[in-house]
């Protein structure tokens, strides 16, 4: 092989590199706008944490608020409720796993692992029925259809106990726990 070929060989080995960059960057280019168009728009990136002022919460009522399109339940127990709710045990549950991103769903649906604080005053849940999506009805303490207390869904007649458990009915699942914490004494974040 001679020199002039062997220059010939690492120049065309230059253009063909060189062609191929330039295509996959004109590729990378063009399919940019059509992957991007699919990331969450600007309004929907500022809903998806919310604050909550709760300094207006009284003890044995809730707040009912609007996040990512659906109800969120934030609910301020008595005493006699987290009581209530703590001396159910795991055996008693129709659905004994946890649905929480904030715990290990092996710990079960225990009343400690669904409220927002360790004393178990303030409960933080989806207001959406496990069944087919309605809004339950109901306060916990007012609503005692079943023996349970909590929260009622008339559609199919699922009763959530005081912790939002699912305790009669055809639900599959206890009411959905968000990742929720509080930002200071009066403030919980959502998302």
């Amino acid at each position: 092989m001679s020199q002039a070929e062997d220059h010939e060989g690492t120049r065309r080995d230059f253009l063909f590199y060189a062609t191929g960059g330039a295509g996959a960057v004109a590729a990378g280019a063009a399919i940019w706008p059509l992957v991007n168009q699919m990331n969450p728009s600007a309004d929907v990136r500022a809903l998806s944490t919310i604050r909550v002022d709760v300094s207006g919460v009284e003890t044995g009522t809730q707040l009912t608020v609007k996040w990512l399109g659906k109800p969120v339940f934030i609910r301020r127990r008595t005493e006699t409720e987290i009581e209530d709710s703590r001396a159910v045990t795991v055996d008693q549950l129709v659905d004994p796993v946890a649905r929480n991103e904030n715990i290990d769903a092996g710990a079960g649906a225990l009343d400690e692992n669904r409220t927002l604080d360790e004393a178990g005053e303030w409960l933080v849940m989806m207001g959406v029925c496990t069944h087919l999506g309605c809004v339950p009805l109901g306060n916990a303490g007012e609503y005692t259809a079943g023996g349970v207390g909590g929260w009622f869904c008339p559609c199919h007649g699922s009763h959530y106990d005081t912790a939002g458990r699912i305790r009669k009915g055809p639900a599959p699942q206890n009411l959905h726990v968000p990742v929720a914490s509080f930002v200071d004494d009066t403030t919980i974040l959502l998302g």
